[in-house]
């Protein structure tokens, strides 16, 4: 007999060290979906028992899996570049206006392999318990051949730019169901980051502490959190569902505390989502979720970039890179809908599904973003489960999220001579999902 627990020890060791591989940028940074299931039909799943990866969605529906192991394997390819267009002159860095190289360029690192693990045990026939690893991610930028006759190398000057985030959160979970209706469940995470930024150091200039700027590898930070979540089942063809995870308070990232504001503070942002299931008959559901990502509780994603460094400029070092009131990404809150069907015939199951969000990025934030281009709006996808044997299924996912381009003027680039530029920042993403699934 197989021992369940000692392959959920192995695989979570197995994901653990997989965390170089985490990339995501979707809804803003966060994922679409977490499980192949949910990702099959655009993340949606509040109200509907899928799999172990539910944690990440709604612990209340934990209970309503079974004791199981998931694990499975995403390839994930985001294509993103910016454009530089020049309104005058190229008068460059050494003019004291902080004017781009104009042209078209592209990031490196459009492949990535992003692993998921989870595993469910029944206590009993109303209580579970579970552990579950998710990443996030997808400020994964790398600009290398940003050149142009007479200006130094690199998009900020300074050689290859990008930056590098990559959080892995481990979810314990306990979840019961309290009524014949109604499941309850509550999730502990400890969340664990790694950020590495380069080819920042003319920022230095702007910021309150400029050695901790840029190129001081990568620095590893940690957090706790929680995230709470209900089902209920209004009767046998609907059912409603609602979750709140906490905002993860992380521990300062101390090399870059002259990147980020508030001496390298970069938290998790909490979210909340609700949904519904529709079972017009047996063989079909169809989901509708909400999901709410506060983007503007964490200081280092949501301030913006002006009139912050002008503040900066006229002495107040608070409000320069890494003070108090320091510049961020300049994002605001999104609000995300998701809609996703499901046909199941018994021994397999087809998904698809639609979602779309508000777009975090307003045009004013471009000339920072361009590290962190997390610009799509829209996903499309499809999935289907096929059972292999009496325990056992493999599930499969494909998304594709169309191009989208936000510009906007470079905001240190004008001069009194009238020197300005505009600046195009684009992301499309493609995305191939499988997973095994091990019952007991």
């Amino acid at each position: 007999m197989i021992n369940p627990k000692k392959h959920a020890l192995v695989l979570a060791v197995a994901a653990s060290l997989s965390l170089p591989g985490i990339a995501m940028a979707t809804n803003g940074y966060f994922g679409h979906g977490y499980g192949v299931k949910s990702k099959g039909m655009a993340g949606a799943g509040v109200a509907m028992p899928l799999d172990s990866m539910d944690a990440t969605i709604n612990p209340a529906n934990m209970v309503n899996v079974g004791s199981r192991i998931d694990a499975g394997l995403t390839w994930f390819s985001p294509r993103r570049s910016y454009t530089v267009d020049q309104v005058g002159p190229f008068l460059g860095p050494e003019t004291g206006a902080f004017s781009l190289i104009p042209g078209t360029f592209d990031s490196d690192n459009e492949n990535f392999l992003i692993p998921n693990f989870g595993w469910n045990h029944m206590i009993d026939d109303v209580s579970s318990i579970g552990i579950t690893l998710a990443g996030n991610g997808g400020m994964n930028t790398e600009y290398p051949n940003v050149t142009a006759p007479g200006a130094p190398a690199g998009t900020y000057y300074a050689g290859t730019a990008g930056i590098d985030l990559m959080q892995l959160a481990t979810m314990v979970t306990y979840a019961r169901q309290v009524t014949d209706q109604v499941s309850l469940g509550i999730t502990g995470i400890y969340a664990l980051a790694r950020f590495k930024a380069q080819g920042l150091g003319s920022f230095a200039a702007f910021s309150a502490d400029p050695a901790n700027v840029s190129d001081n590898g990568y620095e590893i930070s940690g957090g706790f959190g929680a995230k709470i979540g209900i089902t209920g089942d209004i009767n046998e063809a609907f059912s409603l569902g609602a979750s709140y995870q906490s905002k993860i308070s992380m521990s300062d990232l101390d090399d870059y505390a002259g990147l980020f504001a508030e001496g390298g503070s970069f938290d998790i942002p909490s979210t909340w989502s609700i949904g519904a299931k529709f079972r017009p008959a047996k063989e079909h559901s169809i989901l509708l979720d909400y999901q709410r990502i506060d983007y503007s509780g964490v200081d280092a994603i949501s301030n913006p970039m002006l009139p912050n460094l002008f503040q900066c400029f006229g002495g107040d070092p608070t409000s320069c890179m890494g003070g108090s009131n320091g510049p961020g990404f300049g994002w605001e809150d999104v609000d995300i809908i998701k809609l996703g069907y499901q046909y199941d015939a018994g021994n397999w199951q087809a998904r698809a599904g639609f979602s779309t969000t508000d777009q975090p990025i307003p045009d004013s934030e471009v000339l920072f973003n361009i590290l962190a281009p997390g610009v799509v709006e829209d996903h499309w996808t499809v999935g289907f489960t096929t059972n292999i044997g009496q325990s056992s299924s493999l599930d499969f996912s494909f998304m594709y999220a169309p191009e989208v381009k936000v510009s906007g003027g470079n905001p240190l680039a004008a001069t009194p001579g009238g020197d300005t530029q505009d600046i195009t920042i684009r992301m499309e993403q493609y995305e191939i999902g499988v997973n095994y699934t091990w019952t007991y």
